[in-house]
Protein backbone atom coordinates (compact mmCIF):
# COMPACT_ATOMS: atom_id res chain seq x y z
CA UNK A 1 0.00 0.00 0.00
CA UNK A 2 2.82 2.38 0.91
CA UNK A 3 4.57 1.60 -2.39
CA UNK A 4 1.37 2.27 -4.33
CA UNK A 5 0.84 5.57 -2.52
CA UNK A 6 4.43 6.66 -3.22
CA UNK A 7 4.08 5.79 -6.90
CA UNK A 8 0.81 7.70 -7.12
CA UNK A 9 2.32 10.79 -5.49
CA UNK A 10 5.34 10.58 -7.79
CA UNK A 11 3.11 10.42 -10.86
CA UNK A 12 1.12 13.43 -9.67
CA UNK A 13 4.28 15.44 -9.05
CA UNK A 14 5.60 14.62 -12.53
CA UNK A 15 2.27 15.64 -14.06
CA UNK A 16 2.44 19.06 -12.37
CA UNK A 17 5.70 20.19 -13.99
CA UNK A 18 7.23 19.86 -17.42
CA UNK A 19 9.85 21.62 -19.53
CA UNK A 20 10.15 21.73 -23.30
CA UNK A 21 11.80 23.82 -25.99
CA UNK A 22 9.65 26.37 -27.80
CA UNK A 23 10.19 28.89 -30.57
CA UNK A 24 11.86 32.12 -29.39
CA UNK A 25 9.19 34.04 -31.32
CA UNK A 26 6.21 32.33 -29.66
CA UNK A 27 3.92 34.80 -27.88
CA UNK A 28 4.85 34.85 -24.19
CA UNK A 29 1.91 35.44 -21.83
CA UNK A 30 3.00 33.85 -18.55
CA UNK A 31 1.94 37.02 -16.74
CA UNK A 32 1.51 40.76 -17.35
CA UNK A 33 5.11 41.64 -16.52
CA UNK A 34 7.68 42.60 -19.15
CA UNK A 35 8.65 39.64 -21.31
CA UNK A 36 10.31 38.46 -24.52
CA UNK A 37 7.34 39.29 -26.76
CA UNK A 38 7.37 42.86 -25.47
CA UNK A 39 11.08 43.19 -26.27
CA UNK A 40 10.58 41.90 -29.81
CA UNK A 41 7.51 44.05 -30.42
CA UNK A 42 9.21 47.23 -29.23
CA UNK A 43 12.36 46.59 -31.28
CA UNK A 44 10.48 45.72 -34.48
CA UNK A 45 8.21 48.77 -34.21
CA UNK A 46 11.07 51.19 -33.61
CA UNK A 47 13.22 49.79 -36.41
CA UNK A 48 10.31 49.99 -38.87
CA UNK A 49 9.83 53.66 -38.00
CA UNK A 50 13.55 54.48 -38.18
CA UNK A 51 14.07 52.72 -41.50
CA UNK A 52 11.03 54.31 -43.17
CA UNK A 53 11.48 57.92 -41.98
CA UNK A 54 12.45 60.11 -44.98
CA UNK A 55 14.53 62.46 -42.81
CA UNK A 56 16.81 59.59 -41.82
CA UNK A 57 17.57 58.28 -45.28
CA UNK A 58 20.73 60.24 -46.01
CA UNK A 59 22.94 62.83 -44.33
CA UNK A 60 25.04 64.44 -47.01
CA UNK A 61 28.62 65.30 -46.05
CA UNK A 62 31.74 65.51 -48.26
CA UNK A 63 33.71 63.24 -45.92
CA UNK A 64 31.30 60.36 -46.57
CA UNK A 65 32.14 59.85 -50.21
CA UNK A 66 29.59 57.88 -52.20
CA UNK A 67 27.86 56.28 -49.19
CA UNK A 68 25.63 58.98 -47.75
CA UNK A 69 23.57 56.70 -45.49
CA UNK A 70 22.92 58.10 -42.04
CA UNK A 71 25.40 57.02 -39.37
CA UNK A 72 23.86 56.52 -35.96
CA UNK A 73 25.03 55.68 -32.49
CA UNK A 74 22.89 54.50 -29.59
CA UNK A 75 22.82 56.47 -26.39
CA UNK A 76 21.12 55.23 -23.24
CA UNK A 77 17.64 53.76 -22.91
CA UNK A 78 16.52 54.59 -19.38
CA UNK A 79 14.39 52.11 -17.47
CA UNK A 80 11.67 54.16 -15.74
CA UNK A 81 9.41 51.19 -15.06
CA UNK A 82 8.67 49.59 -11.70
CA UNK A 83 10.42 46.41 -12.90
CA UNK A 84 14.07 45.42 -13.25
CA UNK A 85 14.09 45.58 -17.06
CA UNK A 86 17.35 45.28 -19.00
CA UNK A 87 16.62 47.86 -21.70
CA UNK A 88 19.93 46.96 -23.34
CA UNK A 89 18.13 43.91 -24.72
CA UNK A 90 15.82 46.14 -26.79
CA UNK A 91 18.79 48.18 -28.03
CA UNK A 92 20.72 45.05 -29.04
CA UNK A 93 17.71 43.59 -30.84
CA UNK A 94 17.32 46.87 -32.73
CA UNK A 95 21.00 46.82 -33.68
CA UNK A 96 20.70 43.36 -35.19
CA UNK A 97 17.69 44.46 -37.28
CA UNK A 98 19.29 47.74 -38.39
CA UNK A 99 22.64 46.26 -39.38
CA UNK A 100 20.89 43.49 -41.29
CA UNK A 101 18.57 45.97 -43.00
CA UNK A 102 21.41 47.94 -44.58
CA UNK A 103 19.61 51.32 -44.63
CA UNK A 104 21.31 52.81 -41.56
CA UNK A 105 24.97 52.51 -40.55
CA UNK A 106 25.31 51.70 -36.84
CA UNK A 107 28.46 52.80 -35.02
CA UNK A 108 29.90 51.47 -31.77
CA UNK A 109 28.30 52.81 -28.58
CA UNK A 110 30.10 53.56 -25.31
CA UNK A 111 30.59 49.89 -24.40
CA UNK A 112 31.89 49.15 -27.88
CA UNK A 113 34.26 52.11 -27.69
CA UNK A 114 35.73 50.76 -24.47
CA UNK A 115 36.45 47.43 -26.15
CA UNK A 116 37.92 49.21 -29.18
CA UNK A 117 40.15 51.30 -26.93
CA UNK A 118 41.43 48.22 -25.11
CA UNK A 119 42.28 46.53 -28.41
CA UNK A 120 44.02 49.57 -29.94
CA UNK A 121 46.11 50.05 -26.80
CA UNK A 122 47.02 46.36 -26.89
CA UNK A 123 48.06 46.53 -30.54
CA UNK A 124 50.04 49.73 -30.05
CA UNK A 125 51.73 48.96 -26.75
CA UNK A 126 52.05 45.22 -26.22
CA UNK A 127 54.83 44.63 -28.74
CA UNK A 128 53.00 41.54 -29.96
CA UNK A 129 51.48 43.06 -33.11
CA UNK A 130 53.52 43.96 -36.20
CA UNK A 131 53.90 47.72 -36.55
CA UNK A 132 52.35 47.77 -40.02
CA UNK A 133 49.36 45.78 -38.74
CA UNK A 134 48.64 47.77 -35.56
CA UNK A 135 45.55 49.93 -35.73
CA UNK A 136 45.54 53.51 -34.45
CA UNK A 137 43.06 55.97 -32.98
CA UNK A 138 41.70 58.85 -35.04
CA UNK A 139 40.22 57.05 -38.03
CA UNK A 140 36.68 56.20 -36.91
CA UNK A 141 33.55 57.39 -38.66
CA UNK A 142 31.65 60.23 -37.03
CA UNK A 143 27.98 59.65 -36.20
CA UNK A 144 25.31 61.89 -37.73
CA UNK A 145 22.69 61.18 -35.07
CA UNK A 146 22.40 59.78 -31.56
CA UNK A 147 19.31 57.77 -30.58
CA UNK A 148 18.19 57.53 -26.95
CA UNK A 149 15.01 57.30 -24.89
CA UNK A 150 13.15 55.55 -22.11
CA UNK A 151 10.77 52.75 -21.13
CA UNK A 152 7.89 53.57 -18.75
CA UNK A 153 5.01 51.63 -17.27
CA UNK A 154 1.72 52.18 -15.44
CA UNK A 155 0.28 49.34 -13.37
CA UNK A 156 -3.29 49.11 -12.04
CA UNK A 157 -4.52 46.21 -9.94
CA UNK A 158 -7.95 45.20 -8.68
CA UNK A 159 -8.24 42.67 -5.88
CA UNK A 160 -10.70 39.86 -5.42
CA UNK A 161 -14.31 40.78 -4.63
CA UNK A 162 -17.78 39.37 -4.72
CA UNK A 163 -18.51 41.49 -7.79
CA UNK A 164 -15.54 39.96 -9.64
CA UNK A 165 -16.51 36.42 -8.60
CA UNK A 166 -13.27 36.06 -6.66
CA UNK A 167 -10.95 36.90 -9.55
CA UNK A 168 -8.27 39.60 -9.50
CA UNK A 169 -7.07 41.82 -12.33
CA UNK A 170 -3.68 43.33 -13.19
CA UNK A 171 -3.51 45.89 -16.00
CA UNK A 172 -0.04 46.80 -17.30
CA UNK A 173 0.67 49.62 -19.76
CA UNK A 174 4.10 50.15 -21.34
CA UNK A 175 5.36 53.17 -23.27
CA UNK A 176 8.66 52.84 -25.14
CA UNK A 177 9.92 56.18 -26.47
CA UNK A 178 13.00 56.96 -28.58
CA UNK A 179 14.25 60.11 -30.26
CA UNK A 180 17.05 60.91 -32.71
CA UNK A 181 19.05 64.13 -32.48
CA UNK A 182 21.31 65.69 -35.10
CA UNK A 183 24.70 65.72 -33.34
CA UNK A 184 25.95 68.87 -35.08
CA UNK A 185 22.84 71.01 -34.60
CA UNK A 186 21.14 69.42 -31.59
CA UNK A 187 17.89 69.33 -33.57
CA UNK A 188 15.33 66.65 -32.79
CA UNK A 189 14.73 65.06 -36.20
CA UNK A 190 12.84 61.87 -35.29
CA UNK A 191 10.72 60.65 -32.40
CA UNK A 192 8.55 57.58 -32.05
CA UNK A 193 6.72 55.68 -29.34
CA UNK A 194 5.50 52.12 -29.10
CA UNK A 195 2.74 51.21 -26.65
CA UNK A 196 1.59 47.90 -25.17
CA UNK A 197 -1.20 47.00 -22.75
CA UNK A 198 -1.45 43.62 -21.04
CA UNK A 199 -4.17 42.32 -18.73
CA UNK A 200 -3.72 39.42 -16.37
CA UNK A 201 -6.81 37.82 -14.84
CA UNK A 202 -6.25 35.40 -11.98
CA UNK A 203 -9.01 33.01 -11.03
CA UNK A 204 -10.29 32.16 -7.59
CA UNK A 205 -7.70 29.44 -6.99
CA UNK A 206 -4.82 31.16 -8.80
Amino acid sequence: MKILTALTLGALMCACSSTRYASATDEETVNADYGSTDLQTFAEGMVASLASDPDLGYFEHPSKGDDQRVKMVFGGIENKTSEHVDTGGIRDKMKSYLVGGGKIRVLADIQGQENIGDQVRFQQGSGRVAADQARAFGKQHGADIVVYGSLRDITKEKGRSIQSAGTKLKDKYYQFYLEAVNIETGELIWAHEEELRKRQVTGLFG
